[in-house]
């Protein structure tokens, strides 16, 4: 890339206005964060740079606002960092309703604000309801919605989370709005990101850009599709593996928590007054004592569900102590307790004194993970066990909360993500496309002038796509074959223009040996060529006859028209130089140069390559003569059945014959000529021809002075 183009690049994507822009959104978002927080008050307002921002800067700006005003409130709030996805959302809403041009009228904020009530209080309620550890502000109110309305605990939560959230929200919005009213709306493309990689195209040519209709999706929807779903499936196989690597960790941690309190347990038992504490019912010097500092080991460790000391026979487990729970009173001394089917295959081992492993069972217990440490006298036998339960559900509960905080946080992550892409792809991809297809398209079905052709070549060279891929070259090659293509046309055009020449050339070579024929036309076919071309310019003008006017047809009509009398050649000079009026049977002689004009005009056009151009001259050769109610000649045809461009020259050719003088009679003046025009309207006329005739009187005077006739 030349230094000239780095520069204007440079130029046309000074984002330094945008960044500043973000960085005041982050920075507005803390500072009231902060204040909210340290005046006590039951708001957040960490979300109203994120809305100006969104609403000004479009979606890129806002969503990295929203992420990055989180990410740097985890250094001093680490649960931040799972609400992320609630101000990035919100972020996003704000873009998508300013795009959409909503933000204009009270009601646009009006939904825009119960859509950030839906977001903060709804989505925002679920992160505290399923992940352990964070706190609501609307506890307190949702158990006294609990208690009032009867609605489960659920409902109640997410309802106080949602009534917490309207005062933050409202005031959100009318702030937004202040600001946003504040900005004229033109200086709001001041404040998007940009990334052009060609010349700069204008709002309007984005907006009919994201508009271009395709035949079954725009490239940018196929690559946010490929995207999202490659993060998405990507995102889940890490999460699915997360979880089980999560899963297997907290098991094993809390197997080590359950091992060591069994540990600690059975260093306080005196293993050798075990079998005297059954015996005796526990009413023993030291085993309160003892129950005691077990009770105390179990209330230290908020892991273990369940902490109790078992003798374990073949008959069944003798309760030596079970520590009462909160929720559950422990078995008597005593108590022979059945043996688990989930121990069964432990028994032996266990029957043995054997250590083993901690245990995952699901029983009338629940669903516990257990861990027993064996208990040995001063004789080296173990007399009982010290058994410890772990509540699984607890532990699923763990990973469910890990599972939200993951969630939570890749939402905040994808969105992010997805936006760059969109943006990437808009200015690398989707804007340089369109551009071209736009500039191709015209190019191909644009007006055809040359000069035109040149300055849209022009205006493509000048696009200045540098995307550095596949793209600049197809552009490059585009802008080269536009160039070549439109040399090509002006070479063309001089070589169809010299055929012009050539065979108006041949026209008129053609006429003139007509012409010089017969003594008594003085100049006729220069006039009704002119007239000729009046009349369909006319016809043009008031859009009569508009599918068959088609620029072709006016051009080969008025070329054609000298040689409509071109049949005349084959009539016998006593006949067409006659001093005089026609008998009926020289008359009858003189209507036969219709039809062999007619049949001179087919014999060219079939001999001639590319003589479609004659089709027209055939036509007014053959039934110039031809009137609207059918009583002309040679076949006798009637109203639009005549071809148009014989019904023109009949009025052309009437008309002049009319203004000329002739050997047989002197010329009319214009004023009776035209009443005889007109009064043929209808009867030997096109009443259209005639109308459009009368209407370039002007036009028509000009041709009658060039030719300096006496009238």
């Amino acid at each position: 890339m030349s230094d000239v183009n780095r520069k204007d690049r440079k130029s046309v994507n000074n984002n330094r206005i945008p960044l500043l822009l973000c960085a005041a959104g982050v920075l507005l978002n803390l500072s009231l964060g902060a204040l909210v927080g340290a005046l006590g008050l039951p708001l957040y307002l960490d979300t109203v740079g994120s809305v100006i921002v969104g609403a000004l800067g479009g979606y890129l700006p806002g969503v990295l606002v929203g992420f990055f005003t989180n990410m740097l409130k985890t250094l001093y709030d680490p649960t931040a960092l799972y609400y992320g996805v609630l101000n990035v959302l919100i972020a996003f809403v704000a873009a998508f309703w300013a795009r959409r041009g909503w933000i204009r009228k009270v009601a646009g904020y009006i939904g825009m604000f119960a859509i950030f009530v839906l977001i903060g209080g709804g989505i925002g309620s679920l992160i505290p309801w399923f992940m352990n550890g964070l706190t609501s502000e609307g506890e307190a109110l949702a158990g006294v919605l609990y208690e009032t309305l009867h609605t489960g605990q659920f409902v109640s939560h997410l309802l106080a989370s949602i009534i917490m959230d309207i005062p933050d929200k409202a005031i959100i919005v009318v702030v937004a709005a202040v600001v946003i009213r504040l900005i004229p709306e033109k200086y709001h493309q001041y404040f998007r990101i940009r990334g052009w990689m060609q010349k700069p195209i204008s709002d309007e040519e984005a907006t009919l850009s994201d508009k271009a209709l395709t035949r079954v999706m725009p490239i940018k929807v196929k690559i946010l599709i490929v995207v999202s779903g490659v993060l998405a499936i990507v995102s889940v196989v890490a999460m699915i593996i997360s979880m089980e690597i999560y899963r297997k960790t907290i098991i094993e941690e809390h197997a080590r928590i359950a091992q060591g309190t069994t540990e600690i347990a059975a260093g306080i038992i005196d293993a050798d007054m075990v079998n005297e504490y059954l015996e005796k019912d526990g009413a023993v010097a030291g085993y309160q004592e003892t129950e005691n500092l077990l009770a105390r080991i179990l209330q230290s460790s908020a892991d273990i569900e369940y902490l109790y000391v078992y003798k374990i026979t073949e008959e069944g487990c003798y309760v030596v102590f079970d520590i009462d729970t909160a929720d559950t009173e422990g078995e008597l001394i005593g108590t022979v307790i059945p043996i688990d089917e989930g121990f069964r295959e432990y028994l032996p081992a266990l029957l043995s004194g054997e250590r083993i492993d901690p245990i995952v069972t699901n029983d009338r217990y629940g669903y516990l993970l257990t861990a027993y440490q064996p208990v040995y006298d001063s004789n080296g036998r173990c007399v009982c066990y010290v058994g410890a339960d772990v509540d699984m559900g607890q532990l699923n509960a763990m990973r469910r909360s890990f599972l939200v905080e993951m969630i939570s946080v890749y939402l905040g992550f994808f969105i992010v993500l997805c936006v760059f892409v969109t943006w990437l792809t808009e200015y690398h991809i989707i804007y340089p496309v369109n551009t071209i297809t736009r500039y191709v398209n015209n190019f191909s079905f644009g007006d055809d002038r040359q000069e035109i052709l040149d300055e849209e070549v022009r205006e493509f060279r000048d696009i200045g796509i540098r995307t550095g891929d596949e793209i600049e070259k197809m552009y490059s090659a585009i802008s080269n074959m536009t160039l070549n293509q439109a040399e090509q046309m002006r070479s063309i055009r001089r070589l169809s223009e010299a055929t012009a020449k050539m065979q108006d050339g041949l026209i008129i070579t053609m006429a003139d040996m007509v012409e010089n024929r017969d003594s008594d036309t003085g100049a006729h076919i220069q006039k009704t060529a002119a007239y000729v071309k009046i009349i369909v310019e006319g016809l043009k003008r008031k859009g009569y006859y508009a599918e068959k006017i088609t620029n072709k047809f006016m051009s080969d009509v008025v070329r054609s028209a000298p040689l409509h009398d071109v049949g005349k050649i084959n009539i016998p000079d006593e006949v067409l130089n006659k001093p005089g009026k026609l008998t009926d049977e020289e008359y009858e002689i003189m209507k036969t140069h219709t039809t062999a004009g007619k049949h001179i005009m087919e014999k060219a056009i079939g001999t001639v390559e590319g003589g479609s151009y004659l089709k027209e001259a055939r036509n007014m050769a053959a039934y110039h003569h031809e009137r609207w109610d059918g009583r002309g000649y040679p076949e006798g045809l009637h109203g639009e059945v005549i071809p148009l461009s014989a019904r023109i020259m009949a009025v052309a050719d009437v008309f002049d014959a009319l203004t000329s003088p002739r050997v047989y009679k002197p010329a009319f003046t214009i004023e009776k000529a035209l009443s005889i025009i007109e009064e043929g309207k209808g009867t030997q006329f096109d009443p259209k021809c005639v109308e459009v005739f009368m209407d370039s009187l002007p036009e028509v005077q000009v041709i009658l002075k060039k030719y300096a006739q006496n009238i």
